[in-house]
């Protein structure tokens, strides 16, 4: 099998932290892209509607820019990169603060095609 095209749809500043993202896209990798929205659509968590999201950007790329078709496609590389961590602070008792770190994920979808 021979990869003629490689397309990619890349969703930035998600707030949500890449390690909770990378549980979800670990079950992506090599799957049809209908496999794997189908399997997107019945996870509870949170990441799932968001890389479905940018699984569907990047199949709309692929269809629309290069005219491939949706049956060929399959997700070649999937991964979640850390973002800025915006530093936040809750009050504690005795006049203490307690650091709050909320961290932020760009997660990058690469579509193949798969030739038979």
């Amino acid at each position: 099998m021979e990869e003629a095209f490689e397309v990619r749809a890349v969703t930035k500043y998600v707030r949500i932290s890449p390690q909770k993202v990378r549980r979800v896209i670990g079950q992506l990798k090599g799957k049809q892209v209908d496999e794997a929205l189908a399997m997107l659509e019945f996870m509870p968590q949170k990441a799932a509607r968001i890389v479905s999201k940018t699984i569907k950007s990047a199949i709309a790329n692929a269809e629309e820019n290069l005219g491939l078709s949706r049956e060929d496609l399959y997700i070649a590389r999937i991964y979640a990169d850390q973002g800025p961590t915006r530093r936040w602070r809750r009050f504690a008792a005795r006049g203490r603060i307690r650091p709050i770190r909320r961290r932020y994920s760009h997660i990058t979808v690469v579509l193949a095609e798969r030739i038979s």
